[in-house]
């Protein structure tokens, strides 16, 4: 496992870090199975772990303070994020900032999520929507502030809404954020232009999710694929969606080289851009953790093959279904 610093903080992060919402609230996930792949990231060098109060309730931040007890002697890097007060995801347009995340909602929240972990104190506390228009609000800094003076929250960070890695540039600016996370992969290239220039003048974090395109950058999705019902993913890959993504990741199978699969060339295109701290593909099953993991061994890929994956951009913008 290779390690990247992350942001201005002191940490070094794995740079293959650890996805917890699908043991959280994904259909077929198992507890068992879900603490193995755990520890076995950790046996492979992970400690860097993604969770959420909205995956499954708290579910998903439980099985985290329970991996955490049990691998005292190891540093293991804790971030979870507060749910939007109205549980609207994304947030809107016009949203208010009372109605989303309210001062003593964002306290709440925190005590809920270090009770479910166990600890006494989360390393980076997220706001899991975001809207530019709160970025000059004293409310939610104050609170900020607050908590982090406390020692409950070492660092703060946001979760930029799908297709919209613009909209929290002027957040970044107020010096109250640690860490973006954001979808980065290769057909969501955007957060290039404006995001990942911001967050290296500032030298905050980014942590890039979704770098399967939720599973089409695995190749494994054809235009047929349903999910059980209750999935998420049903409501996501609406025909519109499944096609196309299906279309435009079988375009990439004459690029994967000899004894790659489709998903490790997508891990290791976002490892080549070096302003990325961490990665946190999600993760249940024993044999996707070494795979994943196993993406950082410090080999990059050739700089000609980086740059015609570059030509798959796909610029997206916001839609009913996206989420």
């Amino acid at each position: 496992m290779q390690y990247r610093m992350f942001g201005r903080t002191d940490w070094q992060v794995a740079e293959m870090g650890y996805g917890m919402w699908g043991m959280g609230g994904w259909t077929g996930s198992q507890d068992d199975e879900s603490m193995e792949g755990l520890r076995r990231s950790v046996e492979l060098g992970c400690n860097f772990f993604d969770t959420a109060f909205a995956y499954g309730e708290g579910h998903s931040e439980k099985l985290l303070g329970r991996l955490v007890r049990e691998y005292p002697t190891h540093t293991l890097y804790t971030a979870t994020k507060i749910p939007p007060k109205n549980r609207v995801w994304p947030s809107r347009r016009g949203s208010s900032l009372e109605d989303v995340f309210p001062s003593d909602y964002i306290r709440e929240q925190t005590m809920k999520s270090l009770e479910n972990l166990g600890t006494k104190h989360i390393d980076l506390m997220q706001f899991h929507v975001w809207e530019d228009d709160w970025a000059k609000d004293e409310r939610w800094q104050r609170t900020v502030d607050d908590l982090k003076r406390e020692g409950l929250v070492k660092s703060f960070g946001v979760s930029v809404n799908r297709w919209e890695p613009d909209n929290c540039l002027e957040t970044l600016k107020t010096g109250q954020i640690d860490a973006v996370q954001v979808i980065y992969n290769i057909f969501d290239q955007n957060p290039e232009d404006h995001l990942f220039p911001l967050c290296k003048e500032l030298n905050i974090a980014i942590i890039a999710r979704v770098p399967f395109d939720e599973g089409t950058l695995t190749g494994t999705l054809t235009k047929d694929s349903t999910w059980p019902e209750g999935d998420w993913r049903n409501t996501y890959f609406v025909p519109e969606n499944l096609h196309a993504s299906v279309d435009r990741a079988e375009a990439l199978r004459p690029l994967i080289p000899a004894g790659m699969t489709m998903a490790e060339m997508a891990l290791r295109f976002i490892l080549a851009n070096p302003t990325v701290s961490t990665i946190i593909p999600g993760m249940r099953k024993l044999k996707n953790v070494e795979a994943n993991i196993a993406a950082s061994d410090g080999k990059a890929l050739p700089a000609d093959l980086v740059e015609k994956l570059r030509t798959h951009r796909w610029d997206r913008t916001p839609t009913k279904w996206s989420q």
